[in-house]
């Protein structure tokens, strides 16, 4: 009977010298067992587990340079992706086709707030990235290592596979809807943009989404001067904040814009707690279509994207990257108004 080694775990060559064969032939009987004979490989495999040695599989596959593993790489904390079920349905979409083609998934959030920071600690063998810009030093690093990647939500870029909605054609569409409804006095709860804003402009999605706003505002006679603005993170809890602070203008809004369901969660939170009606007081509308919005009190109008089918192609196109078979496509995906019961015909 082999004995186990004392201090530290049991390693290859302790294997190879109680089962009297080279550490090739464990190898072999781990990774290659058409190699050996099945005899010698019960005998190898018996005094593995007797020893309580594994193979590092982690180890071997970076080794041969790859890991089976593809990450996501996310522009907020975890607590705070986690707490936003756009994040989750995106994911359903990446593990559907991890699945599919055999592959792990990483979600790689900021290492000390620094997205920069957690590449090089990700073992994985390509990244979707989501949400940052294309000349951001993230994006670059990426290219130094040779990393394939996706992005997500970010603008498009020649040198890798892109997916976007059409941001621009959505909000337009839902801001046009609440113009021919009658409502004049619109505020807009919109995404928390990047610290320098006041620089260089609204970026990515939500630069398309301010874009498709304005567009349809221009078409009515107005521009964004004649609209409330309040730029917070995408939490339900600040939606419901927001709401509160705009509700203490002069003149109310007859419609409340959000540009993520979350945030419309949280404005119809504060506008009941108000004692106003959603939507006879105040309209309220949504972007994203969450499966929550369908059965939501009221039933929220939206903008639907859609977001698994674009967690699918990001991963779709990453490991097709990963496997050489890239040529830097770029997918747009269309976008839906979902006329529900939140927003009426202002009564004021």
């Amino acid at each position: 009977m082999p004995s186990r080694r004392v201090g530290g775990k049991p390693t290859s060559s302790d294997v190879a010298a109680a089962a009297g064969v080279s550490r090739s032939a464990v190898s072999f009987a781990f990774n290659n067992p058409q190699r050996i004979s099945t005899a010698t490989r019960e005998r190898i495999l018996a005094v593995a587990a007797d020893l309580g040695y594994a193979p590092n599989t982690l180890a071997r596959m970076l080794q041969a340079g790859t890991t089976n593993s593809i990450g996501v790489l996310l522009p907020q904390r975890l607590a705070q992706i986690l707490e936003n079920p756009y994040y989750a349905r995106f994911l359903m979409g990446v593990g559907q086709i991890c699945d599919q083609e055999g592959y792990t998934l990483l979600l790689t959030p900021p290492l000390q707030d620094s997205v920069l920071k957690a590449i090089p600690y990700a073992a994985v063998d390509g990244f979707i990235v989501c949400g940052l810009e294309t000349e951001g030093a993230e994006v670059a690093e990426l290219i130094r290592r040779d990393i394939p990647f996706v992005l997500i939500d970010s603008d498009r870029y020649e040198n890798a596979p892109s997916v976007e909605v059409d941001d621009w054609g959505g909000a337009r569409e839902v801001t046009r809807y609440l113009l021919e409804l009658g409502h004049r006095r619109i505020a807009v709860l919109s995404i928390a943009p990047g610290p320098d804003v006041a620089e260089r402009g609204y970026r990515g999605p939500l630069g398309r989404r301010m874009s498709g706003i304005e567009d349809a505002l221009a078409a009515s006679g107005l521009t964004m001067a004649d609209v409330a603005l309040a730029e917070v993170p995408v939490t339900r809890v600040d939606g419901y904040r927001a709401t509160k602070e705009l509700l203490a203008a002069p003149e109310r809004p007859t419609a409340i814009m959000a540009l993520s369901d979350v945030l419309a969660y949280g404005a119809v939170d504060a506008l009941q707690e108000l004692g106003l009606s959603v939507p006879d007081d105040v309209s309220v509308t949504g972007f994203d279509d969450l499966a929550e919005s369908a059965w939501f009190r009221p039933r929220l109008t939206t903008v639907r994207q859609p977001i698994v089918t674009k967690g699918r192609s990001a991963a779709a196109f990453l490991i097709s990257a990963v496997r050489g078979e890239d040529q830097h496509p770029h997918q747009l995906l269309g976008t839906n108004l979902m006329v529900r019961d939140s927003a009426v015909k202002p009564l004021m």
